[in-house]
């Protein structure tokens, strides 16, 4: 077998090294954003990997063999005009189709994978999980969570790292977090939302065709206009999520009577019609408490419940769970600084969409602050500065807006109502406490890691 893996930068490098250890398995590589050490490229290519030099180089290859006899291995948001035949998250479900022998839950989607992932952590915490996120590589052990790495990547070649640096750990389950995708080995994949469907592979693709990927799981639970809109052809394995009963093909999983709060929201969960993996039929309804300040938190809480109850954990362990679910650093959290709640959305994906939604929190809360700001370059997809100023704009001028850091600046400059401008969050927070202001809204596009130690 003869396998080009395309992509270093992605995942590809440890995909690579993995079909190297297959018997009669001559592996290529392609770094196509030339992104690789040359020492390391040297040391791989004494192990044996073989590395073309550019995209004509595949060409000139597959003129010297049959080319039915080359698999290409490529992400999924890569455009190449040769047929690609396994895609990044394909590769690694090839790799790991035998290994991995306990039940695995993929989270994939636009926004929320990372606080599912907490809020499925805690729910399987008795089963000692496995857990990828953006966050790192954990396990349960001895009653509490051990890190095993941070500042990981969440490409499907992740979830391989993560297998490997769990051997000799006991695990009862596999949580992952994923871009893009799902690899197929899930037992249930969640897609969260296709909250704004960005163009992929030089515009060539969009993201919800490559989360479809996600539906080569045994079951996938899957947020409701997402399902409507582009996946209802799943119908077979699919259970639905969504905040309301009041749109036409409404979900099997929905919230009701909800009384939203800042530490804890009560609301209930009502089942419809849903297919549970030992072929049962659920409809009844029952009642969580949890950390949920604003309507999207709602959302994915329900992603988590769908997948729970779809893998079979009974509604007594998923209210203990989500009782014990008190948000997630680096995504969604509430705190208490100098006599100042400050409500945190620090996240590295943070789009228009995501600062809508933070926003929303603000209806219900008086004497009020935000400071919003952060960092270009901190993932692939950029934001749209005009856009935030558009939501910017409509907060009411009794609110202060601060704008701190280099995605502040910007926005400054297109702003039109009144806002203060500091180029570091600790003195936008230090201006908050001299205005006396008792509640604070923080929206910063940036990894939590960048910040823990300010």
């Amino acid at each position: 077998m003869k396998v080009l893996v395309v992509d270093m930068t992605h995942g590809g490098l440890l995909i690579s090294s993995e079909f190297m250890k297959i018997p009669e398995t001559e592996v290529l590589a392609l770094d196509i954003y030339k992104s690789m050490d040359p020492l390391r490229s040297e040391e791989l290519k004494n192990k044996g990997l073989t590395f073309l030099e550019s995209l004509d180089d595949i060409e000139e290859y597959k003129n010297q063999i049959v080319e039915s006899d080359l698999m290409i291995v490529a992400p999924v948001h890569c455009k190449l005009e040769h047929n690609i035949a396994l895609t990044h998250h394909e590769a690694v479900g090839y790799l790991l189709n035998d290994k991995i022998d306990i039940p695995i839950i993929e989270v994939t989607g636009v926004k929320g994978k990372t606080s599912i992932v907490w809020m499925l952590k805690e729910i399987f915490k008795e089963l000692n999980p496995l857990v990828l996120s953006s966050l790192g590589v954990e396990v349960f052990e001895d009653g509490k969570w051990k890190v095993l790495k941070r500042n990981i990547s969440i490409t499907p070649a992740s979830i391989i790292e993560a297998w490997k640096l769990a051997e000799g750990y006991e695990k009862g389950i596999c949580i992952f977090e994923t871009s893009l995708g799902g690899t197929g080995l899930a037992d249930v994949g969640i897609l969260t939302n296709l909250a704004e469907d960005y163009p992929i592979a030089s515009n060539s693709r969009t993201a919800s065709e490559a989360k479809r990927q996600i539906f080569k799981s045994k079951a996938v639970a899957c947020e409701i206009e997402s399902y409507n809109s582009k996946y209802s052809e799943f119908s077979g394995k699919t259970n639905t999520f969504g905040n309301s009963r009041n749109t036409k093909n409404s979900a099997n999983l929905t919230a009701s009577q909800i009384q939203f709060g800042f530490d804890k929201t009560n609301f209930q969960i009502d089942i419809v019609d849903f297919k549970t993996s030992n072929n049962h039929i659920l409809n009844e309804s029952f009642e969580v408490s949890t950390f949920a300040p604003a309507p999207i938190h709602i959302t994915n809480i329900l992603a988590a419940v769908c997948a729970s109850l779809t893998i079979g954990i009974s509604i007594k362990k998923i209210k203990e769970g989500l009782n014990n679910f008190k948000g997630v650093k680096g995504r969604t959290s509430i705190n208490e600084q100098n006599g100042i709640r400050i409500i945190e959305e620090i996240n590295p994906g943070l789009n228009v969409t995501a600062i809508k939604k933070a926003i929303s929190m603000l209806e219900n809360m008086d004497n009020v602050g935000v400071i919003f700001g952060g960092k270009y370059g901190v993932t692939c997809e950029e934001i749209d500065e005009e856009s935030v100023s558009d939501v910017l704009e409509r907060i009411n001028e009794d609110k202060p807006l601060i704008l701190v850091d280099k995605l502040g600046a910007s926005v400054k400059n297109i702003l039109k109502r009144n806002s203060i401008y500091f180029n570091d969050l600790d003195d936008a927070m230090e201006n908050v406490v001299d205005k006396n202001i008792k509640n604070v809204l923080v929206i910063y596009r940036s990894n939590f890691s960048d910040l823990k130690n300010r």
